[in-house]
């Protein structure tokens, strides 16, 4: 029983990356040409980051309620995205 209901649990937080409505977070990655912005949730990302808990601590959240966009151009997107997962 508890191994179906953690395998549930891990295929929802993958299911929360495609996530297109109700994110708090973007993300903006790499460097041009190869630049991609993704969503995230900020709670996950505080609690499994303490180096984005620091960044995201220093967000302003403006008037959507959307926190303001952070950038890590010194990350490819395929590489952020590896972690995210």
């Amino acid at each position: 029983m508890s191994t179906q209901f953690l395998s549930k649990l891990s295929q929802n937080y993958i299911e929360l990356l495609g996530d297109n409505e109700y994110y708090d977070v973007t993300i903006e990655v790499g460097e041009d040409p190869n630049v991609k912005i993704l969503r995230a949730h900020i709670n996950i990302l505080c609690y499994r980051s303490p180096y984005l808990r620091r960044i995201l601590a220093s967000s302003k959240k403006n008037k959507d309620n959307v926190l303001a966009h952070i950038k890590l151009p010194n990350i490819s997107p395929e590489v952020f995205q590896i972690i995210l997962k």
